[in-house]
């Protein structure tokens, strides 16, 4: 027997920690571990002891002898990748975290705006530390937690929503504060934090959609993957989108996971996202009724190139009812792997080349397709006041133009971050610019004092949800750093004077408790309609279950 990590693995490397015989890789520590796609365990060192099974925060471990059928093929990857790159080195010893401070005042007191995984990978840091006595307070300017993995994480990605189990056990940390419903800028300024704590961290994620800068683009039917992907998961600020869902076919822009996602639930059978999905009411009512047979994914560079991982593209290339469609001829630029180039990341390229010929070569007649286009770059959006075509080029070659019927046109080309109140910010970028999480002012190139930033703010939308575990390993370095070198002075406040300033500015906060509270209606309003949660996507009514009678 052995064990087995598959699609939902998340890269957090919890597993790898647990492991008594090193088994599990690309572990933190290993040169293609930034790279990779998801984790793998290696059936010839694995003792089967099951160590890694409850530490997974997304359920993607199982024995061998108990993979579903629809997973039955990670058996074989998982295996496939310890002969692709032969023989790993013994791992190296943890980093020495420095002397801890002796002489502690009052303990290091951070705040930590948006409560993601990024935010929550740091408080962890900072509160698990034996450098200092920390604590953290949470803050986020909705009135629920988790980020990205509520707002984006595709609904019908329920095991890998479930990693918000861990992050609510980390709310329940003595040392940390939840602090929702409260918005730097708005209720506090990035002054009145560092009043009350010795550092602020911005885990703010990456909420815009990057725009192509091509006529027709304001169209109505031509939207961000940003704001589809926060329609149908409930974010307040885009539940009224209305998304044209009445065309047969819908284009995306964009191949990474992102766009694979959006196909996936554009194409999906209402009644699996019904019972197998946590999709906000309103969305799943649209697309019950949608027309939408057909969506068509446009790469600008070739296959070689494509952003998805293994994982997503499996999960449609052995979808029984949607036919994934490539034309053979785009493959060309597929090349074998040299022997000598054996990474984590050429086994990705190897693995991703394999499903692409798999699925040129087999098609089921299903009703529902997903067209995978390359080498193309958009040149306009048609339409009068709706979207109703696009027009493509061959890159490299603007003459060579082809028109695709479409009424629904969605970008799903990266996301930007955005400024937060008075906090020097890189716009160009559309990021935080950093020396390893230390916020620098993109003019000046100074550190701005006591500040610092982690997650998609920093490095941009790259990753995925455990890359945020290292991201804000590094940050957390940083801070400590100072802190012992004596750059964080200690604040004039405390945790009671913060809550009485928010409560001074009759800023309505929603506590740990209250995110509790409107967790459970969610969930018993989900468990009455047979479904896994019934979200609240209205903010007054959030705040209303929250705070309770």
């Amino acid at each position: 027997m052995t064990y087995v990590i598959t699609q939902s693995c998340c890269n957090d490397a919890s597993c790898v920690d647990v492991c008594p015989v090193d088994c599990i890789h690309p572990a933190p520590d290993d040169p293609g571990f930034a790279t990779a796609e998801m984790l793998y365990i290696d059936p010839g060192e694995c003792i089967d002891c099951g160590a890694c099974v409850p530490v997974c925060p997304t359920a993607a471990i199982y024995t061998d002898f108990e993979l579903p059928d629809h997973l039955g093929e990670y058996e074989k990857i998982n295996a496939d990748y310890f002969s692709w790159v032969g023989d790993i080195p013994a791992p190296a010893p943890p980093p020495d975290p420095g002397p801890r401070v002796t002489e502690q005042d009052v303990p290091l007191r951070v705040a930590i705006v948006g409560s993601g995984p990024a935010g929550w990978f740091l408080s962890e840091a900072l509160t698990e530390t034996r450098v200092a006595d920390v604590e953290t307070t949470v803050l986020d300017q909705l009135a629920t937690p988790h980020g990205l993995v509520r707002h984006g994480v595709a609904p019908d990605h329920l095991t890998t929503k479930g990693s918000t189990d861990m992050f609510d056990t980390l709310a329940r940390h003595r040392r940390t504060t939840l602090r929702l419903n409260v918005e730097v800028g708005r209720d506090v300024s990035h002054h009145d934090l560092l009043q009350h704590h010795h550092a602020v961290v911005y885990a703010t994620g990456a909420p815009e959609g990057r725009t192509l800068g091509i006529p027709g683009e304001d169209l109505r039917g031509s939207h961000s993957a940003a704001d589809l992907v926060g329609w149908y998961n409930g974010h307040p600020d885009h539940v009224d989108l209305d998304p044209p869902l009445t065309g047969e076919r819908a284009v995306v822009i964009g191949n990474g996971n992102v766009a694979l996602d959006i196909a996936r639930v554009l194409l999906a059978d209402p009644d699996v996202l019904r019972d197998a999905s946590d999709m906000s009411p309103h969305a799943l009512a649209a697309l019950t009724a949608s027309g939408i047979r057909e969506v068509v994914l446009v790469g600008r560079r070739g296959p070689e190139h494509a952003a998805f991982t293994t994982p997503e593209l499996l999960s449609l290339v052995s979808h029984p009812d949607i036919d994934v469609v490539v034309d053979p001829d785009d493959l060309d630029p597929l090349t074998d792997v040299e022997d000598g180039d054996r990474t984590a990341a050429t086994y990705a390229a190897h693995q991703k080349a394999s499903l692409l010929r798999r699925a040129a070569q087999a098609q089921t007649g299903a009703a529902r397709r997903l067209v995978l286009r390359f080498g193309l770059t958009p040149q306009e959006v048609l339409g009068d006041e709706q979207v109703s075509a696009l027009v493509l080029a061959r890159t490299g070659e603007p003459k060579e133009t082809e028109t695709l019927e479409a009424a629904l046109v969605l970008r799903a080309t990266g996301h930007r971050s955005i400024p937060v109140g008075e906090v020097p910010f890189d716009t160009e970028a559309g990021r935080f610019t950093h020396d390893a999480g230390r916020v620098l002012d993109p003019r000046s190139g100074e550190p701005v004092p006591a500040t610092y930033t982690t997650g998609w703010a920093k490095r941009g939308s790259t990753g995925v949800i455990g890359t945020n575990r290292t991201c804000a390993a590094e940050t957390a370095a940083t801070l400590l750093d100072d802190y012992r070198a004596g750059r964080l002075p200690d604040p004039e406040g405390d945790a009671a004077s913060f809550d009485a300033l928010l409560r001074e500015r009759s800023t309505t906060f929603v506590d740990l408790a209250g995110w509790r509270r409107l967790d459970g209606h969610e969930r018993a309003e989900g468990e009455a309609a047979g479904r896994p949660r019934v979200k609240v996507s209205d903010p007054e009514e959030q705040v209303r279950i929250a705070i309770g009678p």
